[in-house]
């Protein structure tokens, strides 16, 4: 599967070139058009994993679709093109091994060597962290697409870093990470507008985006008129 990503990074899309009987798993409504070699079949599982309803059931409290597309294509030549409902960014990870845990929504595409399913983040990250009970998690070896609102930066994770709860798109496994306040005291931090922070430690990689929905909703929210 060859991957290009074009009008990077406000209005990204992906376009997937697909030989015969290679296949990929989408998100549910992130296919935007396709040649007619390909076919496309919803089903509850990735191709080839395991798990059923009860994956499915763990990816909605995670924030992703019941369901998955899977797409595979039947002849030579054939392409695919996908993009997030979100207008932002699409980044391309190239995964060799071990597992890479995604926040809600930011998972948008994968490879048949990736096996998806979801990983609880642990009462207290989700209570004071307000990323949600549960993440994905993409283990395997192969090719994974991530989507941001806003751009897409990458970190090298070498000892510590620190990222704003809202702005974590995806992290490698190897990191750790606690929920604190992003100044010395929590009510600094808070008058501040910074709040809740995610300290991270150890060596991987970490991807961030450079906006967030929430922070959005709160500007816009006062402003819409009540229907």
């Amino acid at each position: 599967m060859q991957i290009e990503i074009t009008n990077r990074p406000a209005a990204s899309v992906a376009r997937l070139e697909l030989g015969v009987q290679e296949n990929v798993t989408c998100e549910v409504g992130a296919m935007i058009a396709m040649t007619t070699g390909i076919t496309v079949e919803t089903t509850t599982r990735n191709k080839g994993g395991g798990g059923g309803i009860l994956k499915g059931l763990k990816r909605m409290f995670a924030g992703e679709s019941f369901f998955l597309n899977q797409f595979t294509a039947q002849q030579a030549g054939q392409h695919l093109i996908i993009g997030p409902n979100l207008l932002g960014d699409i980044v391309h990870h190239r995964q060799s091994g071990g597992s890479m845990i995604v926040q809600g929504s930011s998972w948008l595409a994968s490879g048949p060597g990736i096996e998806i399913d979801a990983t609880w983040a642990g009462f207290s990250q989700a209570l004071f962290g307000g990323e949600g009970i549960f993440w994905v998690k993409c283990t395997g070896t192969g090719d994974l697409l991530l989507n941001s609102f806003g751009a897409i930066y990458e970190v090298d994770v070498q000892d510590q870093y620190v990222v704003d709860t809202g702005h974590i798109v995806a992290f490698e496994d190897t990191l750790q990470f606690k929920i604190g306040a992003a100044g010395k005291s929590w009510i600094g931090s808070f008058l501040g507008g910074e709040g809740l922070v995610c300290k991270f430690s150890g060596r991987g990689k970490l991807y961030c985006q450079s906006h967030n929905p929430p922070s959005l909703g709160k500007r816009l929210g006062p402003r819409l008129k009540p229907k």
